[in-house]
Order: C-alpha cells, then sequence, then structure tokens
C-alpha cells in the first residue's frame, strides 16, 4: 500500500507547527488516523509490564494528545499504548507563542509549551466518554495519563495528588511528570528528599483508594536526559526503596548538542528527535544498571526507525515511546517499527521482547 504522508508532508510542513499539530488532532476526532494500513498484531511482540497486558511495546508519548481527546484514533494508529497529557488540575494556557519549533535539518523538535492544559476535570470527561463508548477498549491500547503541576501552584506536590485522586479508575497507569524543563523549578522535583515526599503522597493516594476497593493501578516517574551521577543514584535508591512500578526516561533536554543546523536551534525548551537519541539511550542503561532491572523502564527520546526502537529495549527498556519523529515520518511509521523489531527479535534467536530487554546493559 501506497504511504501518502510523503506527499501530504510538504504542505503540512508549510503551516505553523503548532497549527498543523491542531489540525491533527482534529482529523484523529473525526477518526481519520492516515495510516496507510490497517494495524498489524505480531505474536512475538506482545508482552506484559507492570501488571498490564500490551499487544506490543510501542508507545505514543505524552504531548501529542494533551487533553485526552484522541486516544481511540491514536490507538488505531498500531501503539500498544498511548499516554496523554500533560494534565494539570487547574487549567491554564501554557507559554505564550510561538512555543513549538520544527528543526528539520536536524529531524528534531524544540518545544515550551509549560503544560498547556484545559484542566483534570476536562480531561476526565474525556476519558469517561470514551470509555464508556468502548471506543478506546476497540483500539486495543493501554491507556496512561501523564499528570502535572500547575505553573503558579503554591504546592506542587498537592497538584500530582489532585490529579490521580481526579483521574483514578479511569485511565490504565498514571506518570508523574516531573522532568518537563518548560515549567520553571520544576525539575527540582527530582531532588532526593522533594522525590521522596512527592512518591510517597501519590501512594498513598493509591493505597487509599485500593483500600476502597479500586484496583492497583501502576505509577511510574518521568525523568530528565540532564542527570549527574547522583541524580541517577537517587533516584534509582528511591525507586527501589518504595513501590513505585517504573520510570520513563527521558523527557526533553535543555542541552543543545553541537552539530545542531536548524535556524531554530536556539530557541529555549526542550529538544526531542533524533539528536536526543543518544544522551537519552545512555541515561536509560545507567538507570537499568543503577536498579538492577528490577523495576520495568519506559525508553523514550529520539526514537524514529525499529532499529533504534530495538537499541532501547537491549539497553534496558520494556517498552518504548515516540513522538517527534511522526512529524517527518508519518503515521507509517509505527506499523514500519513493528515490523522490523518483529523481524530483530527474530534473527536475534528471542521469543519475546522480554527476552531483549537489558541485553547490552551488564548488571
Amino acid at each position: 500500500m501506497i504511504d501518502l504522508y510523503p506527499f501530504a508532508k510538504p504542505f503540512i510542513h508549510s503551516l505553523d507547527p503548532e497549527r498543523a499539530h491542531g489540525m491533527t488532532i482534529a482529523l484523529l476526532a473525526k477518526g481519520i488516523t492516515g495510516a496507510v494500513q490497517r494495524p498489524r498484531s505480531y505474536k512475538i511482540l506482545r508482552t506484559n509490564v507492570f501488571g498490564l497486558s500490551f499487544d506490543n511495546p510501542v508507545g505514543l508519548a505524552a504531548g501529542f494528545d494533551k487533553d485526552a481527546e484522541v486516544i481511540p484514533g491514536a490507538g488505531k494508529m498500531g501503539f500498544g499504548f498511548v499516554e496523554a497529557g500533560t494534565v494539570t488540575p487547574a487549567a491554564q494556557p501554557g507559554n505564550d507563542k510561538p512555543r513549538l519549533f520544527r528543526l528539520s535539518r536536524d529531524q528534531a523538535v524544540i518545544n515550551r509549551f509549560g503544560f498547556n492544559s484545559k484542566g483534570v476535570d476536562s480531561f476526565a470527561r474525556n476519558l469517561e466518554r470514551q470509555r464508556k463508548s468502548r471506543a478506546s477498549a476497540a483500539s486495543g491500547a493501554v491507556v496512561g495519563a501523564n499528570v502535572g503541576a500547575n505553573k503558579n501552584s503554591n504546592d506542587r506536590t498537592a497538584d500530582y495528588v489532585a490529579c490521580i485522586q481526579r483521574l483514578y479508575g479511569l485511565c490504565d497507569y498514571f506518570t508523574v511528570n516531573i522532568s518537563s524543563p518548560n515549567t520553571p523549578g520544576l525539575r527540582t522535583l527530582q531532588s532526593k528528599a522533594a522525590l521522596e515526599d512527592l512518591v510517597g503522597q501519590v501512594l498513598e493516594v493509591r493505597a487509599s483508594k485500593q483500600k476502597d476497593g479500586a484496583d492497583r493501578t501502576p505509577i511510574l516517574v518521568k525523568i530528565a536526559p540532564d542527570l549527574l551521577d547522583s541524580d541517577i543514584a537517587d533516584i534509582a535508591d528511591i525507586t527501589l526503596a518504595s513501590d513505585i512500578d517504573g520510570l520513563i526516561v527521558s523527557n526533553t533536554t535543555i542541552n543543545r548538542p553541537e552539530g545542531l543546523r536548524s535556524l531554530d536551534k536556539g530557541e529555549a525548551g526542550g529538544l526531542s528527535g533524533k539528536p536526543l537519541f543518544e544522551p537519552s539511550t545512555e541515561i536509560l542503561r545507567r538507570m537499568y544498571q543503577a536498579t538492577g532491572g528490577a523495576k520495568p523502564i519506559v525508553g523514550v527520546g529520539g526514537i524514529s526507525s525499529a532499529g533504534e526502537a530495538y537499541a532501547k529495549i537491549r539497553a534496558g527498556a520494556s517498552l518504548v515511546q515516540l513522538y517527534s519523529a511522526l512529524v517527518y515520518e508519518g503515521p507509517g511509521l509505527v506499523e514500519r517499527i513493528k515490523r522490523g523489531l518483529a523481524a530483530a527479535l527474530k534473527k536475534d534467536g528471542y521469543t519475546s521482547v522480554a527476552d531483549a530487554v537489558g541485553a547490552d546493559a551488564s548488571l
């Protein structure tokens, strides 16, 4: 089947990036995915991580569907899981525009959205509607909710607690996003004392919900790629000592690698896409080693091919996520990665994704 995205790409890229993204969301809301073929299921890609069953380990990263508006459409693109958000308790506009930049010559993106969100009540209504219609179940995708804090909050930890309280039972897992570079001071929550307090409080919410009869919903923490060795050690210690279910490694970077060629390379914000692949994969490998592989890790950052997805898995990722590469490769990328990943596993003699996790990360 012919992939139409290369023909549509010049028009899409002629638009302002945020306008193009809005148009994509509108199309997905109408059920138009742009996928060139019906998603295929590969037995070798089926996996079970933190108690959830995934048709495949390839997920859509947070930031694409900020308000949980198009989870069914995104799932129909072939993703094994879809993470919506980041959502904040109160609605907020985010940072001033322009705040999204394509670095086409580098196959990268810079964003400084600043958690623009319609608020947790709107997000919850969208999840409730989709669950009632069973649309998300039909897509086959596991659904995650990425939660954050309002920019002007006086108690950011309380914001995370409020989001999880409101959304509990409406999603399959939570991600506590403490690593966005676009909300001033947010990354300080990665410090040992702050993270211990935050983890303790969100886990108390889950314990309370379970005491009232609710199911156990996995809770993950998303960290930055710009970490010192001491940061990695502290986060690993807290993760191992707590009942946190796993980590997402990593968010966008504030660093600007040498060799960036695009005109907008100096814009403030978080850099994602191809230049993030190597540093995020190295942090992933080091975190896998620091935790001894005891807690699952979701690898994200710079994935644009099956080979890169496989490299993340071999570095220690049980699941992977992508987003920025869709800007340049289109929706057909998801099936290409799944097909190539299945072939790579078979070629190396593995019978499952789990068998390959950490193969290149000596413990």
